[in-house]
């Protein structure tokens, strides 16, 4: 794995190019802001009049619609959610594309799936922070980074790889280390990730921790704390030093149970259902799944959304977050 620094990037190649950034949301927000402190000729692109729109305009930012920025810039970022990005490409952005541009995102989806085929005369990149948006605006302003992933799909210029890096350098990225990958490995680990642990997989084994102790007749306040408020403790261990750092940290018992008993919920059964998850996230099925969801109007997920609304440790949780201030702040 090779990482590369701010010695290892310039902006130059972007200094006297036109920036368009389509999305003004958790990411865009961020890339806009931090690559215009950075010197760079930054206008959004949004929909007329909406809050983001809005929101752009009043940070000082030059804001058209998604067809106007295209045409006028020549390096165009496409942060919109991964379900409408087609419908944008083919209304707005693939036919006032120009020759020599660069088309660049921060998750691979539409290019790896094929729901977007650019021309073959423009670059196609991609640069993702590993990080919420906010955050990689608030270390931006402490005069740091977040760490970045950058990836060539298409190299019509010859300079893809150097756009792709200097992107990642005006956002901050080469002060915490950009990694080169492909959008193939950045989509299907994403997916996985997302599904199997981080957004699925803890959502799952919290409910259901939670679950078996108020049936076993245990006070819901104390399964929300053990189950739920807690969490943040130990995932915050696991953020500084690894897991190693986590077992350091907790008691001795903790730690003994943990590593004795962990194996029996995340066994090999666990493993095969992992398995054929990213099974479907490389062989398209995910994909195709979640934008027929999207295109029917999202009732699966509006009926999943619902049932999280009211599972009980959702209700818990609302009442005992109001004794903690400090999340009140935040």
């Amino acid at each position: 794995m090779k990482a590369y620094y701010d010695a290892d990037a310039s902006l130059e190649i972007l200094k006297n190019k036109k920036l368009a950034i389509l999305g003004y949301g958790s990411q865009g927000h961020a890339h806009a802001q931090n690559l215009r402190d950075s010197g760079m000729d930054v206008r959004i692109g949004e929909l007329k009049d909406s809050d983001a729109w809005n929101k752009a305009k009043d940070a000082g930012f030059e804001v058209m619609d998604a067809a106007s920025a295209v045409k006028e810039a020549n390096v165009i970022m496409v942060l919109l959610p991964d379900q409408i990005q087609k419908k944008v490409y083919d209304t707005a952005i693939e036919s006032n594309l120009k020759e020599g541009d660069t088309l660049a995102f921060a998750h691979g989806f539409n290019i790896h799936y094929k729901q977007i085929v650019p021309p073959a005369n423009i670059d196609v990149i991609m640069i993702a922070p590993k990080s919420p948006g906010h955050l990689v605006r608030r270390v931006y302003e402490d005069g740091r980074g977040v760490p970045c992933l950058i990836a060539v799909e298409q190299d019509y210029s010859g300079n893809a790889k150097e756009t792709a890096l200097a992107w990642a350098k005006g956002i901050g990225g080469t002060k915490a280390g950009v990694i080169e990958t492909n959008f193939k490995n950045e989509t299907e680990t994403d997916l996985f990730g997302e599904q199997a642990v981080l957004c699925g997989g803890s959502a799952e084994l919290i409910k259901a921790g939670f679950e078996v102790l108020v049936e076993a007749g245990y006070p819901p306040e104390l399964a929300y704390f053990e189950c739920m408020h807690e969490m943040k403790l130990i995932v915050d261990l696991y953020y500084e030093g690894g897991l190693s750092r986590m077992n350091y940290s907790v008691s001795d018992t903790a730690e003994y149970g943990g590593m004795t008993r962990g194996p029996r919920i995340i066994n090999e059964e666990s493993r095969k259902e992992m398995r054929k998850i990213l099974e479907e996230v490389r062989n398209g099925q995910f994909a195709r799944e979640w934008l027929d969801e999207y295109n029917a109007g999202q009732p699966e997920m509006d009926k999943l959304r619902k049932e999280n609304r009211e599972h009980k440790v959702e209700k818990v949780g609302a009442e005992l977050r109001k004794m903690m201030s400090w999340i009140q702040k935040v």
